[in-house]
């Protein structure tokens, strides 16, 4: 379960893309270093920075942080754990 205090540890996890995320990307998945959700984030937005419509895609997607929905919680506060898993869920129609 993610936290909702500052996140202060630096951990090791991976980044899974689904749908058009993937697609935008041009991978499935990459690992992350970074104590938060958003530093996780920002941290892909600069990989990808010549995808911009990647990192646009970015700000519209729903995220699981461990299997848990990470909602609209501000993402400074998720704090990630060593071996985590992020899910980048883009907008989808039909449910």
């Amino acid at each position: 379960m993610t936290a909702t205090t500052e996140p202060t540890a630096v951990v090791t996890g991976t980044i899974r893309y689904w749908a058009a995320a993937k697609a935008e990307a041009g991978i499935a998945e990459e690992p992350y270093q970074a104590a938060s959700l958003a530093e996780a984030l920002a941290q892909a937005r600069a990989r990808h920075a010549e995808r911009p419509t990647f990192v646009r895609l970015l700000g519209i997607c729903s995220y699981l942080v461990d299997s848990e929905p990470v909602g609209g919680r501000d993402h400074a506060t998720v704090a990630l754990i060593e071996g985590g898993t992020v899910e980048v869920l883009p907008p989808f129609a039909g449910g």
